[in-house]
């Protein structure tokens, strides 16, 4: 019999689920259904699947997230059919700096998990409610953590320490990174597409509303944008990016701002959106910037910002063979490519427009100093292919102590 895994992305009004239906060989890439639930804490939450379009949906004001899980669960239990659900994996952002490969989840490493939601406040507890939710519906299930940081762990200690007082290292104040499910499925794509020059001077650039760029070598992270928070680096859709701290001490200090409404500014009225006064998508900023001077000055430095870390991160690697584009604006939106890659042109980079017009996999031209490429990425499928690993390979996995009316 097939099994099947179900993959869950936890976030603080949405949550992505998709099957996986896994064979003695492994996980295909293709998911076998999906969908996703929006707007759970709003007045007007949806979900719709890969088999029925978008329609309303009712829960529970009192426990909304409760019920949103409970809702997917059913669905699952109608997909499944007579086939078997063998596991649940859940991206969870944060792994600190104990966990970074896939765990099969307790009660103490939960415990743990519980201690790093101040690294995540954004995502942590919501990952953390659906496993907590899903271990009682599900209590001889395994569920699997899946670290957004995981992929991280080869970073050099020069790129991890951060230049404060040597005390706060030692309490785990450090460069993490994130979008580690998505690096983790370059290591496998990019070999694939591009044989062994992807082993070596490689940079991908996952930008989506939130981004970061990642620089490897023999396909390991070895430099990252984004540190000890999702706050650092890139300038972002209504994250700020890196931001000298000395203004963040002058606004608080100047407007009065708690450590809640400065959070506020960064995470959710930065960006983009916080410069053109108009929106976080660069779909729809790019028609507006002939005649909105705003939007035109969010565009021209989140194009910038992408641009200068790239050449950053290159002095890590020592030079470029491979620069890739991932992620929701880097593998649709040809125009910010297009943009980026004429300020590396002082580095050799040419495109080719026909190519970038088409979100090709090769877009650089002949003569280009490196290779740049366009490559979907299938952050599901990791935490997928990685809890099939992890589950196959251990005999049965300590169980969650639960109540005994539940246990029964």
């Amino acid at each position: 019999m097939n099994h099947l895994i179900l993959v869950l992305n936890c976030g603080s009004s949405s949550i992505k689920f998709a099957l996986y239906e896994s064979d003695a060989n492994g996980v295909p890439r293709q998911k076998v259904w999906g969908g996703k639930v929006n707007g759970i804490t709003g007045q007007n939450p949806t979900c719709d699947t890969s088999r029925t379009p978008k329609a309303p949906l009712q829960l529970d004001p009192a426990k909304p997230y409760h019920a949103a899980l409970e809702h997917i669960r059913n669905l699952v239990v109608q997909e499944q059919g007579e086939r078997r659900l063998s596991a649940v994996a859940h991206r969870v952002v944060h792994g600190g700096s104990k966990y970074f490969a896939p765990v099969v989840l307790t009660d103490e490493i939960l415990a743990d998990l519980r201690t790093y939601i101040p690294l995540a406040p954004l995502h942590q507890p919501f990952a953390l409610e659906a496993i907590d939710a899903l271990l009682e519906m599900y209590p001889r299930l395994p569920q699997v953590a899946c670290f957004d940081t995981g992929f991280h762990h080869t970073l050099p200690m020069v790129e991890k320490i951060l230049p404060i007082n040597w005390d706060h290292w030692e309490q785990g104040v450090r460069r993490y990174g994130f979008h580690g499910l998505s690096y983790d499925y370059m290591s496998f794509a990019l070999p694939e597409r591009h044989g062994d020059l992807a082993r070596g001077r490689t940079i991908v650039g996952h930008i989506g509303s939130g981004a970061s760029l990642c620089a490897m070598l023999n396909l390991e992270s070895v430099g990252t944008t984004l540190g000890f928070s999702a706050l650092d680096g890139l300038m972002m859709g209504t994250r700020s990016g890196a931001l000298d701290p000395g203004a963040v001490l002058y606004m608080m200090e100047i407007e009065k701002l708690t450590l809640e409404e400065a959070g506020r500014v960064l995470y959710h009225d930065s960006g983009l959106k916080g410069i053109s006064g108009v929106s976080d998508d660069t779909q729809v900023l790019l028609p507006l910037e002939a005649e909105n001077e705003r939007v035109r000055i969010a565009l021209a430095l989140y194009v910038r910002r992408i641009a200068k870390e790239i050449a950053a991160l290159a002095t890590v690697t020592k030079g470029i063979d491979l620069l890739v584009f991932t992620a929701g604006v880097g593998e649709n939106n040809a125009i910010i490519r297009q943009r980026v890659c004429e300020e590396l042109g002082w580095l050799g980079a040419r495109l080719d427009a026909s190519a970038n017009a088409a979100n090709s996999p090769v877009i650089s031209a002949p003569d280009s100093a490196f290779t740049i490429g366009v490559e979907p990425t299938n952050e599901e499928w990791v935490a997928a292919q990685r809890t099939y690993e992890l589950v196959q390979l251990q005999s049965r996995p300590t169980p969650r102590r639960v109540p005994a009316s539940v246990e029964a």
